[in-house]
């Protein structure tokens, strides 16, 4: 039987082949004994077949003598706010992310409403495999409890953050293009937008799961919506990924803002709304130096920790940190809830486009102007621990961070160097004022590689 994907971001596989009934199983089981069989919230994205999975789990929980409420389809971040409110024990979100069709999986929630860190991943994984089902008898299964109404409660929060001018927006009545790649943000994205006062366009919003592109929300998968923006004559076209954490903005032109202009245009209204003291904003070790540039032109503190939203919430909640996120359009606000929230970084990017008064591409020149690229190089038999200390080496002269692999920072530029936890091979990533230095960068350093590995 092959098995699916396992890591710090939940269990990951094709339907029917790695991630079968049978997996399933194991693992709910094995959460199931890490919880202690009290109450979980379980939802899902709308990725077709999802229901097939959501069976699975909601039996085989309740079959081990927990509570269980499913709050239907549903983003991720609504899942983990209902884990908060509602004071489960855990939770699932039954989703692949931005994986393709045929994939699903599961990521798992503590009872405080966050992913599971490092240590209480270990703890859960411990159960897999040795976890005897803990089966109650037949008048001992709870009644299974439907939240459906979740959503609302859901945007009452996002529209209750006290920085968010809602008289502008409303005023303004942006025409919004938005797509929702069919999948768990087609109601509640629209019925935000609408409760904003915007005029919303609804492309793959229909929440039948069928995806009609690739549903990573990366310009070469946009090219049908970013055309839609500008025939329609929008103002601003919103995309989210299937499970509705991560958020994308097409500008008016029908051209991408960039994913990385979006955590920056957050941090940029949540730090500026801020007294001075409390102007403190934490992003991992990949994100645009553009955040650099907003914070300390703001006076205030910028942390940084290894990728991955639970370092990065671990940061947040270290330093105190009142907003953060991720170069991958995900954006955390504490104030509604420790997770990334497309919802929140939609309301909160349009109250600072009413209150800038302009287009969408005129606001992002006035943000600072970077390029960043992204490669790999596959290894074979080379560890790449080894590339990492050549490069470290070669580099000593410059100020280096060790948290996430390794990152050197230039005047004008820098690069971070991950090794991949799921594949032999090293992420690049380079980031320079202009593209030219970017690329230049970034093909210096694949040559260096290359030639140290031999190549």
């Amino acid at each position: 039987m092959n098995e699916p994907i396992v890591s710090i971001s939940g269990i990951r596989g094709i339907l029917g082949e790695s991630l079968t009934p049978e997996n399933i199983i194991k693992y709910i089981t094995a959460f199931a004994k890490y919880i202690k069989n009290k109450r979980v919230v379980i939802g899902r994205d709308g990725r077709m077949h999802g229901e097939l999975v959501e069976k699975i789990i909601e039996s085989t929980l309740l079959m081990n003598g927990c509570e269980v409420i499913n709050i239907g389809m549903a983003p991720t971040p609504s899942i983990t706010l209902a884990v908060e409110t509602l004071k489960a024990s855990g939770g699932i979100s039954i989703t692949a992310s931005h994986n393709p069709q045929e994939w699903n999986g599961m990521k798992f929630i503590n009872s405080k409403g966050i992913f599971l860190n490092a240590a209480e991943n270990k703890a859960f994984l411990s159960f897999v495999g040795t976890a005897k089902p803990s089966t109650v008898r037949w008048d001992k299964i709870k009644p299974l409890e439907y939240y459906p109404g979740f959503n609302d409660y859901h945007i009452q929060r996002v529209l209750h953050i006290k920085s968010l001018n809602l008289k502008k927006i409303k005023q303004k009545r942006f025409k919004v293009v938005v797509d929702c790649v069919n999948s768990s943000g087609s109601i509640i994205v629209p019925a935000l937008l609408d409760r904003l006062g915007c005029e919303v366009i609804k492309i793959d919003c229909d929440g039948t799961g069928l995806f009609t592109r690739k549903p990573e929300p990366i310009p070469e998968n946009l090219v049908n919506t970013c055309r839609a923006v500008k025939k329609n004559k929008a103002d601003i076209g919103i995309i989210v990924d299937p499970d509705a954490d991560r958020l994308v903005i097409i500008d008016e032109k029908g051209e991408p803002f960039g994913e990385e202009n979006t955590i920056t245009t957050v941090v940029n209204y949540i730090l500026k709304k801020t007294p001075k003291a409390g102007r403190i904003a934490a992003v991992n070790l990949s994100t645009s130096r553009s955040v650099d540039d907003v914070v300390k032109a703001l006076g205030g503190k910028l942390y940084k920790s290894a990728v991955g939203e639970i370092n990065v919430i671990g940061k947040i909640k270290k330093c105190g940190a009142i907003v953060g996120g991720e170069g991958s359009g995900g954006v955390i606000l504490p104030e509604v809830h420790y997770g990334r929230d497309s919802l929140v970084g939609i309301s909160i990017i349009l109250s600072e486009l009413a209150e800038f008064g302009g287009k969408v591409s005129q606001y992002k020149k006035n943000l600072p102007q970077y390029f960043i690229r992204k490669a790999k190089i596959n290894l074979s038999n080379i560890k790449p621990e080894s590339i990492l200390k050549f490069l470290s080496k070669k580099y000593a002269a410059f100020p280096q961070n060790h948290e996430d692999g390794l990152r050197i920072d230039f005047e004008s530029s820098w690069a971070n160097f991950r090794k991949s936890n799921t594949e032999p091979i090293i992420r690049i990533i380079t980031e320079a004022r202009t593209p030219e230095e970017a690329d230049w960068i970034q093909k210096r350093f694949l040559k260096e590689i290359k030639e140290y590995l031999g190549n």
